[in-house]
């Protein structure tokens, strides 16, 4: 079965997004950089940012090379049916607070709410379409996004293929290293070296 618009361009999309928030980080500055909230919202980032690299390498334990040949139901997968998405949010708005902004969290937010919701609908569909019955009873009993933990079942054992786990210890530093990134940017600023074109809420 051909894979829809939507799901085939998420990665495409997704890097194009994250290219678009680091510009407008590298040109805005917190208004509440100053003030006592400021490092209430870094320390809210890196906490989320924390929670989502756990919550990301524990979901990609579990799915390295299964994906959509065989139906993950234990593990992160037994709380949520998208708990990838779930983490990398979290995650997302991590990197927003962590600007010290509230701004651009919301964008991130609101980007996320109008564009994933297409991709978790598309994929569902494939999966449906792969494992029928079993993947209808699955989402009868586990909720699509937000996960509920006490549904959390987990086996003895399990057989994961390393070369493709590997690849996600790598893919998760890019939320570390946003960290850095926003740092470097706060530094340059207050050495007069970056210029600023906006200042954010």
């Amino acid at each position: 079965m051909a894979r829809s618009f939507v799901r085939k361009q998420r990665i495409l999309m997704s890097r194009l997004f994250i290219v678009g928030i680091i510009a407008l980080i590298l040109i805005s500055k917190s208004r509440w950089e100053d003030s006592l909230w400021g490092p209430v919202f870094f320390l809210a980032g890196a906490i989320l940012i924390g929670i989502a690299v756990t919550g990301r390498l524990w979901c990609s334990l579990y799915i390295s090379g299964y994906k959509s040949n065989t139906l993950i139901t234990t593990g992160p997968y037994s709380v949520s049916r998208n708990p990838l998405y779930f983490f990398s949010f979290l995650g997302a708005i991590g990197i927003g607070l962590a600007t010290e902004t509230l701004t651009v969290p919301v964008c991130i937010a609101v980007v996320f709410a109008m564009y994933y919701p297409l991709v978790i609908t598309s994929e569902q569909k494939k999966l449906a379409g792969i494992h029928g019955k079993a993947f209808s009873d699955y989402c009868k009993k586990v909720p699509a996004f937000f996960p509920s933990f006490k549904l959390l079942t987990e086996p003895d054992e399990y057989v994961v293929k390393p070369k493709i786990f590997r690849k996600t210890l790598f893919e998760v530093m890019w939320f570390v290293l946003l960290i850095g990134v926003i740092e470097l940017k706060e530094g340059l600023e207050q050495a007069n070296l970056l210029p600023t074109m906006l200042n954010l809420y």
